[in-house]
């Protein structure tokens, strides 16, 4: 009983200490608390962003990494031994790297990554096969296309594995938190899902039908093909593949030396050139030209000189050792003493004045320049002289549908006067831009500009880079006298050594394209009422 005496003092003494208390920690809670409701707002609204930034930054960097690390696969595809990568890009595509022969460059998706596929070597094993049982060739396609989707497939899965952990790994170096580690791991397989459904949606098949060559194999037409197979066989991107390791595995075989192109017989191709200016290299080009891609005839929409001057008539002496007739029409830089002299030249066609001619299964219609300006000025009216000029090739156009000998392609050197004639002819030429360009007009006519095959002549070194060497083989279907396609040339200019080729098909060309409406002759105004390309029936 005196031990439970002694205690309750001690125990009301402890009571009263909580009640004293209790203000005093009620008022350190409240203020605690406000400080948890404050701090939230004094936080810098960036911080949650620059957190979110860094994430990203984080995850992108990882995915990088993790791709050049493991992030590629060895695949057998037919006789070849090839390695596909999967790259960072902003544009996408797809980049066939075949050394040491050059490169093809496809427009097959959009997307921020981008498909490499390198051709290491040729397997000589499975090369000799080929050549002993060329009975195998027949099941090539096949092979090729079941090689192209198992590397696919397996690059896709060591894709992800190593985009989410090269992600996760360096997440877990930055943070030293397995939780932010793991976020940045789920981000990088979402980007990359992402990323692949973009690719998925954009693929593009029909991107073989317009690859960019460069290297050795911009010289290459074997690997282009006539105007027709053009059409009937590059509508299936598998098939295009297997063409495409034949070909290459031709190429290794005759030890890097481009196979003879076979030109197919119902083809006329046709050479572009416009703008020598006097570039004594240009003929050698156009020679160059002529031999590898089996040219039917040259067709130079003018300025192949630069002041006119009789003094510069031995210039175009090589014209006559070419082996394609050559049809000229006058530029602004080409004097009337030039187109005399042309005129005497064998093998040469001048055009003027609207008058027409038949080369190599092909009608052609021109006029020249009605401006001489070898001072490079322009006179007050310059304009107005070229859309008359372009009005007086239209009649003349008219006058040849009337008489029942329509024109396939007409030449004008300055686009101004090339566009009066818009829905009287299919393709019209043309030249004086320095830079090639095509487009179809409004009443149906195609216009094509092309770059300067001279280089600017000595226009080349006046700007801070040279200017290329441009020139362009187009492809008639010889029927129906219709393009077919057309190829851009493009070599470095003046001190550079690069080659580039471009494959370019009409819409109507396109596999699975609509044929164009018939023509239906000139209306009264002078515009036809559809466009101007005949039909494939048409004479």
């Amino acid at each position: 009983m005196a031990r439970v005496s002694a205690a309750v003092p001690h125990v009301l003494a402890e009571v009263m200490n909580s009640i004293r208390n209790a203000p005093r920690a009620l008022v350190r809670r409240h203020r605690a608390r406000r400080r948890a409701a404050v701090t939230p707002g004094l936080t810098p609204r960036s911080r949650p962003w620059t957190r979110a930034f860094g994430l990203v930054a984080v995850v992108l960097l990882g995915a990088w990494l993790g791709l050049l690390v493991v992030g590629d696969v060895r695949v057998p595809v037919g006789p070849m031994n090839t390695t596909m990568t999967l790259r960072p890009s902003i544009s996408g595509g797809t980049k066939i790297n075949v050394s040491p022969l050059g490169a093809l460059q496809l427009d097959s998706h959009v997307a921020p990554v981008r498909l490499d596929v390198n051709v290491d070597q040729l397997d000589p094993d499975r090369a000799q096969a080929l050549v002993d049982h060329p009975e195998r060739l027949s099941g090539l396609q096949d092979e090729v296309a079941q090689d192209v989707e198992h590397g696919t497939l397996d690059l896709a899965v060591r894709s992800c594995v190593a985009v989410v952990s090269g992600a996760t790994a360096l997440g877990l170096v930055v943070y030293r938190r397995p939780r932010r580690a793991l976020a940045a791991g789920g981000l990088a397989l979402t980007l990359l899902v992402a990323s692949g459904g973009t690719a998925y949606a954009t693929w593009n098949p029909d991107s073989v039908l317009e690859p960019r060559f460069s290297g050795l194999l911009s010289s290459a037409p074997s690997l282009v093909g006539d105007a027709r197979s053009i059409v009937t066989e590059f509508d299936v991107y598998q098939k295009e593949l297997a063409r495409l390791v034949t070909n290459v595995t031709k190429l290794y075989d005759v030890t890097s030396t481009l196979p003879a192109y076979q030109p197919d017989p119902t083809t006329i191709r046709v050479l572009h050139v416009s703008d020598i200016h006097l570039n004594p290299a240009s003929w050698k080009i156009i020679a160059s030209l002529v031999e590898q891609y089996k040219v039917d005839v040259i067709v130079d929409s003018g300025d192949t000189m630069d002041h006119g001057t009789a003094a510069e008539n031995g210039f175009l002496d090589p014209i006559e050792d070419l082996d394609a007739p050559y049809v000229w029409v006058r530029g602004n830089h080409d004097s009337r003493v030039t187109q005399k002299y042309l005129e005497g030249l064998k093998n040469v066609h001048v055009l003027d004045d609207g008058r027409a001619r038949t080369v190599a299964g092909l009608r052609f219609a021109g006029i020249g320049d009605p401006q001489y300006t070898p001072d490079r000025s322009q006179s007050d009216g310059a304009e107005a002289s070229q859309e008359l000029a372009g009005a007086r090739l239209a009649s003349a156009l008219r006058d040849q549908h009337a008489a029942g000998t329509p024109v396939d392609v007409a030449i004008a050197h300055e686009p101004s006067a090339a566009r009066e004639v818009d829905g009287e002819v299919p393709l019209v030429l043309a030249g004086h831009l320095h830079r090639e360009d095509m487009e179809v007009m409004k009443y149906g006519t195609r216009l094509r500009i092309e770059g300067s095959t001279g280089g600017s002549g000595l226009r080349a070194v006046e700007g801070e880079y040279p200017d290329p060497i441009q020139a362009s083989i187009l492809y008639f279907d010889r029927d129906s006298r219709r393009l077919q396609a057309w190829d851009e040339i493009k070599l470095g200019g003046l001190g550079l050594t690069t080659a580039e080729v471009s494959r370019h098909l009409p819409k109507e060309n396109q596999p699975g394209a609509t044929p164009s409406p018939t023509e239906t002759g000139p209306s009264p105004t002078g515009r036809s009422r559809t466009p101007a390309a005949p039909s494939p029936a048409s004479p």
